[in-house]
């Protein structure tokens, strides 16, 4: 293929944004123009002087029309794959402190020069994502040289159905999960995060039950409540409230909408010998949970909320933006004074600053006094570029109530 063949010309505003070290190129006037090409064909972007910008791979159908490999002329094959690979373990191996765990992420898409393709490692085997259809053609090349990257007994490919979010809320239990080489996983794998054991599903649903980039948040929460009455909401499968549990806390009560998530959190208990007797669990809508709780006069030291980012249960319909001032204004009266209010969000829209505009919200319709005293966010294995700001998507905010 000669290089006008590959050549894709990007309006001004394109050229700025790769200039500025962006990985995406936004469908507009100027790649309407475009030639046709399939998804996962590799181009060149020009400016329309002719410069050369980047090597990217090409989806068609797609919003973002392209995504950025390299800022050179590269031929995008096996040992430019592996180079690539070989960079994002080696990032892991010197950065995160993955000790006592083995789940975590391996390739974190724009953060490891992939954008649209995560790998997460979980004890012998990996999961595969493919955010993007650029990157369906290359799978078995992908699946290859993670193999000789890795050594993996089995790599799966979980994949990301439309709807996903209202799917996840029906509790949608499918085989999302398919083993793409290697053998196959035990249905419920165990895996280690901070020396604690929780169980995977690697083939079944559309998330694994466990949430990798949360893992330095529930190591800081384990440091924060020893003797504390911890209350957990969308509790998912109890990683949070194992932490809390492990660490001391006297009672950790965990809600969640879903009783099978509600049971996966008990065997989560019972995997790290907590006496279950001593804790609570309540399946139920959150806000309404709250308000039973606020009525029996219960009060809470810690409250942790790490919602989804779009949930539905019966009674109400929660989204990110909006639905967490509700919850937060529910919750408070129930918090102690100089208690803590931990509130997280994965939605990738919603800024650090929209965020604590919603904190506000809810902690001003009570009338009350919240302070932030730290501010987190995704481990070293999520890793973003400074130049990609969306990457840093992960907020949690730790506040006290005054």
């Amino acid at each position: 293929m000669n290089h006008t063949d590959t050549a894709r010309v990007v309006g001004p505003e394109t050229v700025r944004m790769l200039e500025l070290g962006h990985p995406w190129v936004v469908a507009d006037a100027y790649t309407r123009k475009w030639p046709a090409g399939r998804a996962g064909d590799t181009v060149e972007l020009c400016s329309p002087k002719g410069d050369f910008l980047a090597t990217a791979l090409l989806d068609p159908q797609e919003r973002i029309v392209a995504r950025v490999l390299d800022r050179k002329r590269i031929r995008f094959d096996h040992a430019w794959l592996k180079r690539r690979l070989q960079d994002a373990v080696g990032l892991r191996l010197r950065q995160a402190d993955l000790d006592g765990t083995t789940a975590y992420r391996l390739v974190n898409g724009e953060g490891d020069g992939l954008p649209g393709l995560t790998v997460d490692h979980y004890a012998d085997y990996l999961m595969v994502q493919l955010y993007s259809a650029a990157w369906r053609p290359h799978l078995k090349l992908i699946t290859q040289v993670l193999q000789e990257v890795a050594s993996p007994l089995g790599i799966y490919e979980k994949s990301r159905p439309q709807k996903t979010r209202e799917l996840e809320a029906a509790g949608d239990s499918k085989n999302y999960g398919r083993l793409l080489a290697g053998k196959a996983a035990p249905q419920r794998l165990e895996v280690l995060e901070n020396g604690l054991t929780f169980f995977v599903t690697l083939e079944q649903g559309l998330n694994t039950g466990l949430f990798l980039d949360q893992r330095r948040n529930r190591r800081d929460l384990m440091g924060r409540v020893s003797g504390k009455r911890v209350l957990n909401l969308f509790a998912y499968t109890g990683a949070f409230s194992v932490a809390a549990a492990v660490a001391g806390a006297t009672q950790v009560t965990s809600v969640d909408a879903s009783t099978s998530y509600t049971d996966w959190a008990k065997e989560h208990f019972t995997a790290n010998r907590i006496a279950l007797q001593q804790h609570e669990f309540i399946v139920g809508d959150c806000l309404a949970v709250l308000a039973k709780l606020a009525q029996g006069g219960r009060r809470f030291d810690v409250i942790l909320m790490d919602p989804p980012s779009f949930s539905t249960t019966a009674k109400s319909r929660f989204t990110t933006r909006g639905g967490t001032s509700d919850i937060v204004a529910a919750a408070l009266p129930l918090l102690t004074d100089n208690g803590l209010l931990i509130a997280s969000s994965n939605h990738r829209k919603v800024d650090v600053a929209d965020y604590l505009k919603e904190l506000r919200r809810g902690a001003l319709q009570v009338g009350s006094d919240l302070r932030v005293i730290s501010l987190l966010g995704q481990p070293e294995d999520f890793p973003f570029p400074v130049t990609f700001p969306e990457g840093r998507y992960l907020k949690y905010a730790i506040c006290v109530k005054g």
